[in-house]
């Protein structure tokens, strides 16, 4: 008789074991590849040539190059905030809050910058204002008969222009996001009680939006301090260099002393990333004073009246600018057969596409793309499905561990994420990964695992724990509940948690600048080349294949999700 009650113990024993086993082994992986790396990072920082120095950041920061780095990091990272800002609020209450014509379409398209790679945006403007042959100061000189190019691209200034366009988005999306769920009664009280539209945004939306707008901006300010690809391309020819191109400058030395100064730079960056990120927190966290209304409220729309389509004009002119002049630029130059000459039907060609598409180089740089970001996505999907299911079905002490160090992944600069996996796994402790797929797939998992975890830890959230009893009550695995239980009702959910891995990683450049060989190059990497190294129309070819690539992941993710997941 007691037989039965033994059996059902020691299986629901060994259902705990298995679930526990799969996710420590997530935990361990986290632990291993991004804890101890960061840990060592930080202490290798105060050591020069193995001998421990603790004046090491007084003597790299005593360099003018150096510190002029960290100025330039912060004044452009500043500037770029403020502007992103002042953009992106206008925008997102105009969307949200007015009979703005058209506003799907151009919500639509004032995130579509946040799809495209920096770097192939940054490409498109240089060619964009080019001081000599640039497409658009040609025009202007033509049309304006001006004496001389009005715009140089390479400078403070058009790091700036840059970086706004392709790092707004960040704030709009923050912003737009936070006005959606805000209740828009305190609005309409104010506009029944005689206040103008103008007066209504400033005395009750902005103070209502203060903290999803700092948060906003805060994200943009550590997006771009972490950005490598825009000043590479643009503030390097002009010898603007910040903390990221210093880093990677000092890692291409290859001499110890190199690698001691960069480790400085790299935990200064850090360390200021996560204070930002800590500070994103606390005001994401106070956000509650943004009224939230647990009804389904439509907000009365504010009637523009007169200036309707004026502001539509100007709204046109901002999406023509930040969309259609950049991926027109880059799509053109794919086409042109001589650069020095006007851009004329008979200067315009098929073959830079087709032999582009018949480099082996090429296709063998997209195939390490495919194949690295299938496998990222695929490892990193999984880890997220077991740390989900960890913070969400479970009561476990510490479970909201792996979720902070999944943050801190994300927050940490990507040249700081190559960096320590280059030090802690070069065969220094007995693993030796350097130049190899398995060191691009691990940074990659560890910068890009938030946004699969938030995604799939949204829709777990959603599947109410009866449903999973019920099949443990009835004798199934732990296992067996999972897949026939749980994966089933979270699977759109888990495809979106895939592609939004796999877009990143399929065009990354910062970490595979540092981490890439011979036989691992990407198409980040050969893109950076192809426009350092003057060969344009190949690399609008191959930038026009990525937004490809990006955009329809965009568009599969939007389908799966009826529109609840995607940008």
């Amino acid at each position: 008789m007691q037989t039965v009650p033994n059996l059902k113990a020691e299986k629901e024993s060994f259902r705990i074991d298995v679930k526990w086993i799969i996710i420590l082994l997530a935990i361990l992986l986290l632990v291993l590849f991004e804890v101890l790396p960061m840990l060592y990072l930080i202490i290798k920082s105060f050591f020069v040539e193995n001998t421990l120095k603790l004046g090491n950041y007084s003597s790299v920061y005593s360099k003018a190059v150096n510190w002029n780095a960290f100025i330039n990091t912060f004044k452009i990272s500043f500037y770029v905030m403020i502007l992103s800002i002042i953009i992106a609020f206008p925008l997102a209450w105009l969307v949200g809050r007015t009979n703005l014509p058209g506003k799907n379409f151009f919500r639509t398209l004032f995130v579509t910058t946040y799809m495209i790679p920096p770097y192939v945006g940054a490409i498109a403007w240089a060619q964009l204002l080019n001081p000599k042959v640039g497409y658009l100061n040609i025009a202007l000189m033509k049309i304006f008969k001006l004496s001389k190019t009005p715009f140089d691209i390479y400078g403070v200034g058009g790091l700036v222009w840059v970086f706004t366009l392709f790092y707004c988005p960040y704030a709009f999306i923050t912003i737009s996001r936070a006005l959606e769920k805000m209740d828009p009664t305190l609005e309409e009280a104010a506009r029944v009680s005689g206040s103008s539209p103008l007066r209504t945004v400033r005395d009750v939306t902005l103070p209502l939006m203060y903290p999803s707008i700092l948060a906003g901006g805060l994200l943009v300010f550590i997006s771009v301090a972490s950005a490598f690809g825009i000043p590479s391309i643009i503030g390097m020819p002009a010898k603007i260099e910040v903390l990221t191109t210093r880093i990677v400058t000092y890692v291409y030395m290859g001499n110890s002393k190199g690698i001691s100064e960069a480790t400085a730079l790299a935990v200064s960056l850090m360390i200021t990333s996560n204070i930002i990120l800590f500070l994103t927190t606390m005001v994401l966290g106070k956000k509650e004073y943004v009224t939230i209304s647990g009804k389904s409220t439509r907000p009365n729309l504010v009637d523009l009246g007169k200036w309707k389509w004026p502001i539509t004009v100007l709204v046109i002119i901002y999406s023509i600018i930040s969309v259609f002049l950049p991926m027109g630029s880059i799509f053109i130059t794919s086409l042109i057969k001589s650069l020095s000459k006007p851009i004329t039907l008979s200067n315009l060609t098929v073959n830079n596409w087709i032999e582009a598409l018949k480099n082996p180089a090429y296709l063998e740089a997209f195939k390490n793309s495919l194949i690295l970001a299938v496998i990222a996505a695929t490892v990193g999907t999984i880890i997220s499905m077991f740390l989900s299911y960890l913070l969400v079905k479970t009561e476990a002490k510490g479970r909201k561990i792996p979720d902070f160090l999944v943050t801190i992944g994300s927050s940490t600069p990507s040249v700081v994420i190559a960096l320590a996996l280059i030090m802690t796994f070069s065969g220094r402790f007995g693993i030796n990964m350097y130049s190899t797929m398995t060191i691009l797939i691990v940074a990659y998992i560890i910068k890009y695992l938030l946004m699969s975890m938030r995604t799939i830890s949204a829709s777990l959230t959603q599947v109410h724990s009866s449903l999973e009893e019920a099949a443990l009550n009835s004798g199934a695995s732990w296992i067996r509940s999972f897949k026939d239980i749980l994966l089933p009702l979270i699977s759109p959910s888990i495809v979106a948690g895939w592609f939004l891995i796999f877009m990143p990683c399929f065009y990354e450049l910062s970490m595979s600048i540092l981490l890439y060989g011979a036989k691992t190059k990407n198409i980040g990497v050969l893109l950076y080349e192809l426009q350092t190294y003057a060969d344009p129309q190949s690399a609008s070819v191959l930038s026009v294949l990525v937004l490809i690539v990006v955009l329809g992941g965009n568009a599969i993710i939007r389908k799966l999700s009826k529109g609840d997941i995607g940008i």
